[in-house]
């Protein structure tokens, strides 16, 4: 049974409680861990925050994490595989007061470079540090056991933010998609393959099965490129559907996607 969602003051142990948990961490991955950043709400002095310490380790090779899982289990932690993410490890604990996720990605993947600007914005802009603590505690009272509400209602707050941190980079994600992200898909089924012709999209049902992946590619905070993707047996993977938005052509956004498609 899953927690209520709670944000409470900010802790100034958090900092020390990470410092412990990093130096585990770093041991339990061993030569492939590069660098750990403490990230999210517990990483920004003085903001409110949901006791969970995340934590990025920055790994040499994604693949390897796998080998270290038992070692992670020794810990006390759970290991959930990318869970909606691609190309991340993603490991969680909890304990009586505090809990914490591990978010392992290979070095110069584009999300590490967005979860510090996230943090750093947030630390060094009072303002808006207030603003984001302040929608936490109404949304934390409005869904205190929908923790899907409560981080969706979130995505609008993110996304100004990642915005005026100037992310630029190209980042994708799949399945586990925001409602922006899931009207986003539609939009590129819609006006490049089924609505053109006329017709209702004939598989819609596939947005929430196992063998189909739906993915959408970012540029800082802007959607440019969709693909579908279905899995099949023995490792094999076909594209369905890839489109780029119309205005983004010929910006070599396809072929990025394809590679971040194939890795």
């Amino acid at each position: 049974m899953s927690r209520a969602i709670q944000v409470v003051p900010y802790d100034p142990n958090w900092p020390h409680i990470y410092e412990k948990e990093a130096a585990l961490i770093k041991s339990a991955l061993g030569e492939n861990c590069l660098a750990l950043h403490h990230i999210g709400s517990t990483s920004v002095p003085g903001l409110a925050a949901k006791p969970i310490i995340d934590m990025i380790p920055v790994v040499r090779n994604i693949t390897k994490v796998d080998n270290y899982n038992s070692a992670m289990e020794a810990l006390g932690y759970i290991s959930r595989g990318e869970c909606g993410i691609p190309c991340r490890r993603f490991f969680q604990k909890e304990e009586l007061l505090i809990s914490y996720n591990i978010h392992a990605f290979e070095q110069d993947d584009p999300e590490i470079e967005r979860h510090i600007r996230f943090r750093d914005w947030m630390r060094a802009h009072p303002q808006d540090m207030e603003a984001y603590a302040n929608l936490k505690l109404d949304l934390a009272e409005q869904f205190p056991n929908d923790i899907s509400s409560y981080c969706f209602r979130k995505e609008f707050f993110i996304a100004s933010i990642d915005q005026k941190a100037g992310q630029c980079v190209l980042r994708f994600v799949y399945n586990d998609l925001t409602t922006k992200e899931w009207q986003a898909a539609k939009h590129f089924r819609d006006t490049y393959f089924f609505g053109s012709h006329g017709i209702d999209d004939p598989y819609t049902w596939t947005f929430k099965h196992e063998e189909h992946a739906h993915l959408v590619l970012y540029q800082g905070v802007e959607i440019v490129a969709y693909a579908h993707i279905q899995f099949w047996p023995d490792k094999r993977a076909a594209i369905r559907i890839i489109a780029t938005d119309e205005n983004k052509r010929n910006q070599s956004f396809g072929s990025k996607f394809l590679e971040l498609i194939e890795k």
